[in-house]
């Protein structure tokens, strides 16, 4: 990940500065890109599953204390992202392990682009008309570059395991 490449100093800016205004609520938040990424594909709540317990809507998933746990985990690392917009490629590994754990639970690579639509949402709704054509750009660019890390995850393991 070339992040000098990836991202101008005005875009890693405009990141920080949206990620400041939406990282002081990371649950509210991180609720409003799950609800969005439901809303938009309903077929990926069964991935969801806490002690095998099968969740029977969204909503019952939004508020177990386990997907709460998750949400601020998916916080955390966008979080991370933006807190290494200089040096992403500190991060590769990592994601590329978090790409392996999604990929063994069923997560299919497609899936990401409805979590980047969801993403951009929530930022939208929490930073209102702060949310620009060229912070939504930003954002875009940065999420496309977490998303190729993450791939190399399926990438590095054999197809159907």
């Amino acid at each position: 990940m070339e992040s000098g490449m990836l991202l101008s100093g005005r875009q890693r800016a405009l990141i920080r500065e949206s990620w400041q205004r939406v990282s002081g609520s990371p649950e509210q938040n991180g609720l409003v890109l799950f609800t969005r990424l439901f809303d938009l594909d309903p077929d990926l709540l069964p991935l969801f599953q806490y002690n095998c317990k099968q969740f029977a809507s969204p909503q019952e998933c939004l508020s177990a204390p386990e997907f709460l746990d998750h949400i601020r985990k998916v916080m955390l690392v966008i979080d991370a992202a933006v807190s290494h917009l200089e040096n992403l490629s500190c991060l590769e590994e990592y994601l590329c392990n978090l790409g392996k754990k999604h990929q063994a639970v069923g997560v299919k690579v497609e899936s990401f682009s409805t979590v980047g639509e969801s993403l951009l949402y929530m930022l939208e709704k929490c930073l209102g008309t702060a949310f620009s054509p060229d912070v939504r750009e930003a954002w875009s660019k940065l999420y496309g570059a977490v998303v190729k890390a993450m791939r190399r995850g399926w990438e590095a393991l054999p197809e159907g395991d």
